[in-house]
């Protein structure tokens, strides 16, 4: 179970890369078997980055892209299942909607649609494959 002091932190790749490089390195790159070109790419340096802390230990992460896509969301394993995506998902959100979004848009992995979906995403087109990973185009209207 998280402690009570669950935070999130929001900033840039310069600011944040450390933490989040090394969440998506474990979640993606070691669990997942995504090959770290792929993983860690250019994109990082325009985004905005969320962290999530549970205490001192830093949990999970997300991105924003400047076109108001959401992607790599990782949340390590030792903190699944207690809400803590949701929560961050929520936060990204709102940033997403204090700049004036209209909508958000991400690639979802295929077995993630649910989580999605329980957020408000809708899922439309067919499932194709990114990093040897089925996923589905999902998004989320922000009016």
């Amino acid at each position: 179970m998280p402690g009570d002091e669950i935070t999130i932190e929001t900033g840039d790749w310069a600011t944040l890369s450390e933490p989040c490089s090394h969440i998506r390195r474990l979640v993606f790159i070691q669990e997942q078997s995504v090959d770290e070109s792929e993983e860690l790419d250019a994109l990082d340096a325009v985004c905005t980055h969320f962290l999530i802390v549970d205490g001192q230990i830093p949990c999970g992460t997300a991105r924003l892209l400047p076109d108001g896509h959401i992607g790599r969301v990782a949340i390590l394993t030792t903190h699944r299942g207690l809400g803590l995506g949701a929560r961050l998902m929520h936060h990204v959100i709102e940033h997403a909607r204090a700049k004036h979004f209209t909508e958000c848009a991400l690639s979802a992995q295929t077995h993630a649609t649910g989580f999605y979906e329980q957020l408000g995403f809708v899922a439309h087109g067919a499932v194709y494959m990114d990093a040897g990973i089925p996923h589905r185009d999902m998004t989320l209207a922000l009016a």
